[in-house]
Order: structure tokens, then C-alpha cells, then sequence
């Protein structure tokens, strides 16, 4: 659908865009708006593309330079804007490749494999119901299923009205499930949001759990590029955009947004540079979204709303990535992908050497394997060679044959970049329009009533701000694409 809306109206002459931050929300709103003969610069505050799918070389103790990652990330195939995005530089996808299975582990219980059910509601819960182990018959009697309901009524502004206030961890508590159906069906999944239980809205954790399994016709099933992110996506996409007129400016970080004398934005960034325009798209992190604006008073001043939005918004817990060059093959029967359950660090392990390019050139040179540990909200404090030292034992404990693999590299990185999702914060998230005229947020935190989440709430927060821009402009707007909008129960 992406592709026919380029083919049509384009934007009247003259009109101007600045998008800030060059990651996928940035980049979804530049192409659309690119596309459409908008003159639109991107200002990306680092060296390089990418945001939280950025790619840095990294030369290894053997001299090889291998590209690492920000992290592993899912492709679901229900991203249907950041495909469409996609589709702009590869037509077919064939960047992408499957990922087979999706896996969940415990030290105590075997492994539950989540990513061949069925596709479609409600035959992948009927399924899960019939074949996983932690859930049987006896159990669904036992369950509270007035608190069980709203799982299946989800509804853009009901959900959260009813239940914004309410934390994740006391809408499982009110379930009364068996601890090992917590533990293998819900936990490893909300975990998978960079926020903890206790802390994120039972709200978005049901909003969540209707866009990847009860409100989506793809399934559970998901692919991942082939190759690192800066060749597979970063490069193609920058080529395209400029193909189309616009402007990518690295290393500008973006320090005060102040209102225009003649109308429209003045920017000014770190080097002293100043880039006047009419529209502006702030497409960053949290982090730098409240910095930008601490750094912005008369911006704050002039949307009084979007400060105190963005004020209270926050960001989430740290979340630590280790990628491991080990000596030794792990076992043939080790999945690429497997989330991980109720260890005290480690949410999800990732075999690179079976999955990227690189990787596996170095582990076919070597012998050895490449593994990624993820924990998605980890402590406070806690310097990242610890973490990956904490993620490696408890690994070991799961796959044994690790603790003998001697360490040949290690590349550890804390982060603290992802949205929070706290209990009551619903009515203050910022959305994608705001009460400063022509200029709009993007990413993977920003409010939207179209069901999405993390790379596609990115992509589609993008992609809506730059049809609002359109509009204006008297341009096609980029067509969009979701799963339904409401769950299997819910009330019209």
C-alpha cells in the first residue's frame, strides 16, 4: 500500500520539514514526506543511523571487525508500516529471513514453543490452551475469569480507562494462575517491553498482548535481517531518501527547538548551526525528548501541554545487551531465538552465528559461536561486564555446554533509552499531534489508539506524523495498515 501512495499527489512547492533523530521513527516520517517532494533534512544527533537499530564496527582481539548491534530485534510480521518501509528499498523482503520457532525457557520446567500455533485468533489461544503444558483444564476452572475478560475485550479507550491504574503484576495476581503459567506465558512476555510488571500499566500490557497474539492475523511467527542493521537497512534507506531530495545531517544534535519570527521552528544544534522550517517531526528518545525540551523554554513555554506531558512521560528501567565471541560450538539442537523465564538477569539469548553474515564468517573461521544476552529491565547501578557476567552463568545453568566455552571477545553495553509504561500515565502520554502548531512527536513511546508496539509503533508514530504534514500540504497521505482494533469480546 506504502508503494501506491508514492505514486501520487506530492506536496505544494516550498514545503519544508526537519525530522530530529534518524532512527526508524524518524526515518519512516523523512521517506513518506521525501516521497511526496517535501524538503525534508533529518538531523541525527550521532554518527550514525539507526536509534535503538543502529550497527557500530567493532574490532575483535583477532583482528576481524565484526558489526554489532544495539540489540537483537523481532520483525513480527503483523509490522506492517516499518515493512512498508522496508519495502521502499527491498521489495520482496528478502533482507529478512525466519526466525524458526519461538522458544521459552525455565530451569525447571522444559521448554514451551510458542511460535507455531496457529496464526489466527482465536485458533492460536484454543491451540495454546490444548498443547502447553502449564495451562490445563483443571487450571482455566480455577481462574478468576472476570479478571481473565479484559484480556480478550481489549478496546483503544475502554482498556485504559478501566484499567491504566492498574500494574501488570496485579492483573496477574488477580488471574490466579498456576506460578508456571505466569511464568511461561505472561511474565517472559510483558518483560519483552523494557518495563518491569510492577511497574507498567495493565493497560498497555493487554493492549500488547491483542496486537501480538489475540488480535493478530500473522501469528506469533517472526523474521530478522539477514545481515546487520546499517547494511541490511540503514544504507539502503539513506540512499532512497536522498534519491527522493532529502537531506541527512549526522553529528547534529539537535539543542533548543524555539518558535520561528515569521512562523514555523528555528533549531539550533550542539555546532552553533541554526535550520529554520515549517513542520517539525521530534522523533528521539525519551531521554532526549526531555532534554530537548529543558533546553527549549520558550517551545515549553508556547505548548504548556506537551512540557507537562513529556515532564511526566519518563523513561524505563536500564536494559543491558552483552554479545559473546566464545570458543566451541553450543549444541546443534539450541534455537536461534529463545526468551528465558524467571532468571534473576537474563530475558532472552540470541544465536548470531546462525542468524547474521558476519557472525557466521567468524564462526565458521573460528569454531566458535556468537551469542547475544538481553536483559530487558535489569538493576539499577550495576556496570554492564557484570551484567554479562551474571547473563553468561545463568545461561550456563540452562545450556551447560556454555560454561566450558572459553570467552575469546565481549562487547557489553547498559542503555537507558526505552519508554516507561507506568500505572496511570495513559492520560498524560504524549501523542503524535501536540499543542505546538506544526510540530509533531514520533517513537515507540508516543500515544496512538491504532494498535502497535515497539519497531511498528515507531514506524507508524512516523508515518502519522508525516501525513499530518501532508495534509497541509495538499499531498497523498501514506496509506495505513493494522490488525484489528479491537478484541475478539469487545464491545463495539
Amino acid at each position: 500500500m506504502g508503494r501506491s501512495g508514492r505514486s501520487r499527489g506530492r506536496a505544494r512547492d516550498g514545503t519544508d520539514a526537519i525530522v530530529v533523530g534518524g532512527g526508524v521513527a524518524g526515518m519512516s516520517a523523512a521517506v513518506v514526506l521525501a516521497e511526496r517532494g517535501v524538503q525534508v533534512t533529518v538531523l541525527e544527533a550521532r554518527s550514525r543511523l539507526g536509534g535503538r537499530l543502529d550497527t557500530r564496527p567493532e574490532t575483535l582481539s583477532d583482528g576481524t571487525v565484526q558489526p554489532v548491534d544495539h540489540g537483537f530485534h523481532a520483525f513480527f510480521r503483523q509490522y506492517y508500516t516499518f515493512r512498508s518501509i522496508l519495502r521502499r528499498v527491498d521489495p520482496t523482503l528478502a533482507l529478512l529471513r525466519p526466525v524458526p520457532g519461538y522458544p521459552v525457557l525455565h530451569r525447571d520446567w522444559p521448554a514451551e514453543e510458542f511460535g507455531r500455533l496457529p496464526a489466527r485468533p482465536p485458533w492460536n489461544l484454543l491451540a495454546l490452551l490444548a498443547r502447553s503444558p502449564s495451562l490445563r483444564l483443571r487450571d482455566l476452572r480455577r481462574m478468576d475469569r472476570r479478571a481473565a475478560l479484559p484480556l480478550l475485550a481489549y478496546h483503544p479507550r475502554r482498556t485504559y480507562a478501566e484499567l491504566d491504574a492498574t500494574s501488570a503484576a496485579d492483573l496477574l495476581d488477580s488471574l490466579q494462575l498456576p506460578d508456571r503459567a505466569r511464568a511461561m506465558l505472561f511474565e517472559v512476555f510483558s518483560h519483552s517491553f523494557f518495563n518491569h510488571e510492577a511497574e507498567m500499566s495493565a493497560a498497555e500490557m493487554i493492549a500488547n498482548f491483542h496486537f501480538y497474539f489475540l488480535g493478530n492475523p500473522e501469528g506469533l511467527g517472526f523474521d530478522a535481517p539477514g545481515r546487520d542493521y546499517e547494511s541490511a537497512i540503514w544504507q539502503p534507506l539513506a540512499g532512497h531518501l536522498r534519491r527522493h531530495g532529502g537531506r541527512i545531517r549526522l553529528d547534529a544534535p539537535v539543542t533548543a527547538v524555539r518558535p520561528g519570527s515569521g512562523g514555523g521552528w528555528r533549531l539550533e544544534t550542539g555546532g552553533g548551526e541554526q535550520h529554520r522550517t515549517g513542520d517539525v517531526v521530534l522523533a528521539v528518545d525519551p531521554p532526549a525528548l526531555s532534554a530537548l525540551l529543558a533546553g527549549s523554554p520558550e517551545l515549553a513555554a508556547a505548548a504548556p501541554v506537551l512540557a507537562r506531558q513529556v515532564a511526566r512521560s519518563g523513561t524505563g528501567p536500564p536494559y543491558a545487551v552483552a554479545r559473546y565471541w566464545l570458543a566451541g560450538e553450543v549444541a546443534r539442537d539450541r534455537p536461534v531465538f529463545s526468551g528465558v523465564s524467571r532468571q534473576p538477569t537474563l530475558d532472552s539469548v540470541t544465536l548470531y552465528h546462525r542468524l547474521e553474515a558476519a557472525a557466521r564468517r567468524w564462526a565458521a573461521g573460528s569454531g566458535g559461536s556468537v551469542l547475544e544476552l538481553h536483559a530487558y529491565a535489569c538493576p539499577e547501578g550495576v556496570p554492564a561486564p557484570e551484567l554479562a557476567r551474571r547473563m553468561r552463568a545463568e545461561l550456563a545453568g540452562l545450556w551447560p555446554e556454555v560454561a566450558d566455552m572459553p570467552v575469546r571477545d565481549l562487547r557489553c553495553r547498559v542503555e537507558r533509552q526505552a519508554p516507561a509504561f507506568r500505572p496511570g500515565s495513559a492520560t498524560d502520554r504524549p501523542g503524535v499531534l501536540t499543542d505546538a502548531g506544526r510540530l509533531y512527536l514520533a517513537g515507540d513511546g508516543i500515544r496512538t489508539d491504532l494498535p502497535s508496539a515497539l519497531l511498528e509503533r515507531a514506524a507508524l508514530t512516523g508515518t502519522l506524523a508525516a501525513n499530518h504534514i501532508l495534509r497541509r500540504a495538499g499531498a497523498a497521505t501514506e496509506p495505513i495498515r493494522t490488525i484489528r482494533r479491537s478484541g475478539l469480546l469487545s464491545r463495539t
